[in-house]
């Protein structure tokens, strides 16, 4: 009975699991039509954005396509790869762009009315505690009563002076009770901005992140895809654990893991917008196609919300990947033969909450009156293997799609292949035709009469060939004739074609490299004045990198620190700023401006409206050196010495006072005439020992310092 027993066990397992196969196939029903006839539409729509691309590439790589038919008179098949040149030139701006000084051109700044934290406070150093308080005020309470007007909204908070410090409240401490909110107001206060300080830490974890996370290599990736296609698409930041080596004293490896924010490059081949978006605020989805082996399948179990038992399921099935027709083409037209892959889908967007709820995901209460959610779904093998809710606070699609051209009636931008596709259509047209025509003219065209010759010789030529005629025959037996030569006319329009592809990519041949410049490109200022103005169309370019790539990759990286990140110190009322135009202005002119600048603000009269500590780190910068080594923050030099004063005050004040010291000699004396630096510290004020003005007090006590000379006699004191 035992042994019937576990047969009939092992049957009932067997049973459940048939069971669970039949009931997640009727759950899946909907939410896989859903998605691949979401993905068949983008896919019919792009089509023709594909043929471009095609074509982009054939001009890039120097090969001719399926439909380009050559004549049997047409010898020469010559591919003049000026599309390259182009393309890698503009890739080239784009990068200097993107990695100018060894940074990210991101920058973190406050809003113009930061909340949460205070935007300037100050205190002044030669006023005592009790007078930097600030003064006491009779204005009406906030507060109010119910129905005034004044009631505070749901969450609201009234903070404090100390609350709102944000990342100075522990520096700032010791003088709390001196500080007072807004501007330094006269020149002996010192001035310090948290909100400014939270986005400096803010963007400094930012670049670290960028570094931690490779970026460097994937947005190369997607700067080239841009230049080239016209369109480089970014994916992230997502949450990764990042290994680092480690041994311990016993020479056992032993990694450290930090889980770190990580983006990725995403090729316009594998990327499915929604077809009726024209940009990525409008998009209702985005599907990513995932090319996988069998071992990255098995990867996605370690990965949250994935179902492991139907990625073993999809296994079982066996790869599924079908290539596409682009795919042979950007292979060269490379052999075909069956690919070893599994071919994943992933959806991000919009999805109908009736179908969440089908697959038991966990929606929050405050999300369950809505018709559709944004969520990520996974599909392999026409099995579901994730699909959960969107992550991300507020709910985005994590993609970035920057134009190199923008178009504003398609998603996908215009590149610098597709700008000169005609004119390298026609250098290779006039390029054939020239070479053609100089094979043909560079040897003579032979014509035999045989009647005059002897018949059963060998019409071949050579140098010293003989011929022998017939007797008595009249005329000449061989005549050589000369092809005209019009090769030069075929390179005119090689040279007006070649000029021509100048105009419609904004890319002049001497921006990169172009040898022989005449006329006013002979010069130094003349070169200068050309680069300028030919830097005018690669400016919209990098405005486009700004706007649609860079903006958005920090706006996540903010958001995910923001989401994710418990460090107080980076938290406030924060923006992000893309910067990539300023890396336009060479370092030196960048320079030279802040020096005319720094000279002009020096005088006496512009010097208060100057913020001398922001140029000199400016300078710094333009000289391609890190501000925080070279400079000095004149405010937290000034806070640690009164700090130090404050010790002082204190140990002086504990200690007796000095025996013999000269009566009427207060500290600054002791310090300064008594130590020997003479003419060192504050100048006396009225009523102070010292001071001689037009209250008629005689200065008796004149300083008897080196080279000092006495008033002469007589004179008014």
């Amino acid at each position: 009975m035992a042994q019937d027993e576990i047969i009939m066990e092992d049957n009932a397992i067997a049973l459940e699991d048939v069971d669970d196969t039949t009931v997640e196939d009727v759950d899946v029903s909907k939410i896989i039509p859903y998605i691949m006839d979401r993905y068949q539409k983008a896919e019919d729509y792009r089509q023709q954005d594909e043929d471009r691309w095609l074509s982009s590439y054939r001009n890039y790589r120097g090969l001719y396509g399926p439909d380009v038919k050559f004549t049997e008179v047409e010898k020469s098949r010559v591919f003049i790869k000026v599309t390259k040149t182009k393309t890698l030139a503009a890739y080239g701006q784009i990068v200097d762009v993107l990695f100018a000084n060894n940074k990210f051109p991101l920058s973190i700044e406050p809003t113009e009315l930061p909340e949460g934290v205070v935007e300037n406070v100050h205190f002044d150093l030669q006023k005592t505690p009790e007078q930097n308080k600030p003064e006491e005020t009779t204005q009406e309470s906030p507060y109010g009563f119910k129905g005034d007007d004044k009631e505070f909204l749901t969450g609201a908070t009234s903070l404090t002076l100390q609350e709102k410090l944000g990342p100075l409240k522990d520096k700032l401490s010791p003088v709390e009770d001196r500080l007072k909110e807004g501007p330094a107001s006269t020149p002996s206060s010192v001035e310090f901005s948290p909100a400014m300080v939270a986005a400096k830490k803010m963007q400094k974890k930012i670049h670290d992140q960028l570094d931690e996370s490779g970026a460097n290599k994937n947005l190369r990736s997607s700067a080239f895809e841009m230049a080239l296609f016209g369109t480089g698409i970014m994916k992230g930041p997502f949450a990764a654990d990042k290994e680092y080596p480690n041994w311990n004293d016993e020479g056992e490896y032993t990694p450290t893991f930090k889980t770190v924010p990580q983006v990725s490059h995403v090729s316009v081949w594998d990327f499915y917008p929604d077809p009726d978006a024209n940009n990525m605020d409008e998009v209702q989805y985005i599907i990513e196609r995932h090319k996988m082996s069998r071992t990255q399948l098995r990867n996605l179990k370690r990965r949250p919300y994935f179902r492991e038992q139907v990625i073993d399921e999809c296994i079982r099935i066996g790869e599924n990947y079908t290539k596409k027709y682009w795919e042979d083409d950007l292979a060269d037209y490379a052999p075909s033969h069956d690919v070893d892959r599994f071919e994943v889908l992933e959806y991000w967007g919009m999805v109908d909450t009736d179908m969440l709820d089908e697959q038991g995901v966990d929606i929050p209460k405050e999300l369950q009156d809505f018709d559709e959610l944004q969520a990520n779904v996974w599909v392999c093998n026409d099995k579901l293997i994730r699909m959960v809710l969107n992550p991300f606070k507020p709910a985005k699609i994590p993609y970035s799609a920057a134009p190199y051209e923008l178009n504003p009636y398609s998603f996908f931008g215009i590149g610098i292949a597709e700008n000169m596709e005609d004119t390298q259509t026609l250098m290779n047209g006039f390029m054939r035709m020239a070479v053609d025509n100089a094979v043909l003219s560079g040897n003579l065209l032979i014509e035999v009469d045989e009647t005059n010759l002897a018949p059963g010789q060998d019409l071949s030529v050579y140098p010293g060939k003989v011929f022998r005629r017939q007797g008595g025959a009249p005329g000449q037996a061989i005549f050589g004739t000369k092809y005209p030569n019009v090769s030069s006319e075929n390179m005119m329009m090689f040279d007006k074609a070649r000029q021509l592809s100048d105009e419609s990519t904004g890319l002049p041949s001497f921006a990169h490299g172009q040898t022989g410049v005449s006329g006013v490109g002979r010069t130094a200022s003349g070169i200068s004045m050309l680069m300028n103005a030919a830097s005018g169309s690669i400016k919209n370019v990098i405005k486009n990198v700004d706007d649609y790539l860079l903006r958005p990759l920090g706006e996540g990286f903010f958001r995910f620190n923001m989401q994710f990140d418990f460090d107080p110190t980076i938290k406030g009322d924060l923006e992000v700023k893309a910067r990539g135009t300023e890396s336009l202005m060479a370092n030196e002119v960048r320079s030279q401006r802040l020096m005319q600048f720094l000279q002009t603000a020096s005088s006496p009269a512009l010097a208060p409206f100057a913020k001398f500590p922001y140029i000199i780190r400016e300078i710094a910068k333009s000289m391609d050196l890190d501000p925080d080594k070279v400079t000095n923050n004149m405010s937290d030099a000034a806070l640690q010495a009164e700090i130090l004063k404050g010790f002082q005050a204190e140990q002086q004040a504990q200690q007796p006072q000095q025996q013999g010291a000269p009566a009427g000699v207060d500290a600054m004396d002791t310090s300064g005439a008594g130590g020997g630096n003479i003419g060192v510290g504050q100048a006396p004020v009225p009523g102070e020992q010292g001071f001689s003005g037009n209250g008629g007090q005689a200065n008796t006590q004149q300083p008897q310092a080196s080279g000092e000379q006495q008033p002469p006699m007589g004179s008014i004191q």
